[in-house]
């Protein structure tokens, strides 16, 4: 029995240590999960560098500041994250860094702690953004106006009273300072034809409360035009009633131009500048609409070169197009500079001719017109140091005789051409209405 409870009490005495040490070790751990919890709700980052320049403690914040927030950075180069102490730095203990993070630069203060157990501790702050200067703010803001072309502006309805920003007084044509800005000035300058347009809006717009937004020119002191877009809306007073309109104005005046340019290219030859079949037809559209209602005649004339093509392969495309372009000139020297004259394509030419009186007959109104054009197609062309005879064939087809509508008078004219060429070289051909047979006429003298 004695010796049953001697080695009990033995047994005791070897696991009370053990226990002890277990339940030291079950503390520290807690209090080391503590610590790691406490380190990782930090926002400043740390990093603990021992002495072989390693990292060997780190927190989640340090890892998400160096951009790397699913990254292990335990036991890497800290250069390999940070620059050498020796560059970009102001002091040895702190400085500033531009790193990316989250795909975002963003700068970075980073501080260097010497640890006596350690090589060093690093810690990483987010450095707040440096607030601008008010007055370099105003300056950054005018200069940002005058690059965009645009400038703000403000209103005392019931006054003359008028400001503009520092950038619209160039879209005025004035200098900064030049002129004192008043809404009878702005009117003077707003282009005769744009004034009504300009004030209907304001007036809608004061009325209504709906946005301002109108388009307009102006015409500056040295007589050049310019466009203006002009958006804005009313300021009301306690009682609800407008006092001000405030806005913004934008040169706009290279959009025009490109905008004019892109119609140009869309409705024009690009090789002779003449109108091509797309502004051909909004033109004679028109023309026949002007005829029915003045009671007058249109004269619809398909123009095809002979011997364009032995030319064109002869000496090459380049003389091709100067004899096309050379051809255009001469046909827009016979007419008037109300009639119109196309390009097809290729060698084809379209001539409009309208406000010709019914007086004369449909024969005598061909004649006419066949023989001045044939008289300026059939003589020789110079180009350069050579000179090339270049022939014609003419169809012409006439409002009303000929047909009520584009279609009709196109495909006769059509016709007509192709009646004029069988019968030779430098031929003319009135359509004839519902045969749809041609009727050839004499040829040029």
């Amino acid at each position: 029995m004695l010796a049953t409870s001697l080695a009990i009490l033995a047994a005791l005495l070897l696991v009370t240590p053990t226990l002890v040490l277990l339940r030291r070790l079950r503390r520290a751990k807690q209090q080391l999960a503590q610590h790691r919890a406490l380190l990782d709700a930090l926002p400043e980052g740390l990093l603990l560098v021992d002495r072989d320049g390693r990292i060997d403690v780190h927190n989640a914040a340090a890892a998400r500041l160096l951009g790397h927030p699913a990254a292990t950075l335990q036991g890497t180069p800290l250069q390999r994250w940070l620059p050498p102490s020796g560059e970009h730095a102001t002091t040895p203990a702190r400085r500033h860094l531009l790193l990316p993070a989250d795909g975002k630069p963003q700068r970075l203060e980073v501080s260097r702690i010497t640890a006596a157990t350690h090589g060093h501790a690093v810690v990483l702050t987010q450095a707040t953004a440096v607030q601008d200067d008010p007055v370099e703010a105003v300056e950054r803001f005018k200069r940002s106006q005058y690059f965009a072309c645009i400038g703000t502006w403000d209103w005392s309805i019931d006054s003359d009273m008028l400001y503009w920003s520092e950038a619209i007084y160039g879209m005025f044509g004035f200098k900064v300072g030049e002129v004192t800005p008043s809404y009878e000035l702005f009117c003077s300058c707003v282009h005769p034809d744009d004034r009504e347009q300009v004030r209907a809006g304001e007036r809608r717009c004061i009325e209504t409360g709906h946005n301002h937004d109108e388009e307009y020119r102006v015409i500056w002191p040295d007589g050049s035009i310019h466009w203006l877009r002009e958006t804005g809306n009313v300021v009301k007073d306690a009682n609800g009633q407008p006092i001000r309109m405030m806005g913004v104005v934008r040169d706009i005046s290279e959009e025009k131009a490109s905008v004019s340019r892109l119609k140009k290219i869309a409705r024009h030859d690009p090789l002779t500048g003449l109108p091509n079949r797309l502004l051909l037809e909004e033109s004679l559209t028109q023309a026949l609409a002007r005829a029915r209602s003045n009671a007058t005649r249109v004269a619809l004339v398909f123009i095809d070169l002979n011997g364009f093509k032995q030319i064109n392969d002869k000496h090459g495309h380049a003389v091709g197009d100067q004899v096309l372009v050379g051809t255009a000139q001469r046909l827009l020297q016979t007419l008037r500079e109300s009639d119109m004259v196309a390009r097809l394509g290729g060698d084809e030419f379209v001539v409009v001719i309208e406000g010709l009186t019914r007086n004369k007959s449909p024969h005598d109104e061909a004649q006419m017109i066949g023989e001045k054009i044939l008289q300026q197609l059939s003589q020789p062309l110079s180009l350069g140091n050579a000179s090339h005879q270049v022939g014609a064939s003419l169809g012409i087809a006439l409002y009303p005789e000929h047909g009520p509508n584009i279609d009709s008078l196109i495909h006769i004219a059509d016709q007509a051409m192709y009646a004029a060429k069988r019968n030779g070289n430098n031929q003319y051909c009135l359509g004839m209405a519902n045969t749809g047979e041609p009727c050839p006429l004499s040829p040029a003298p």
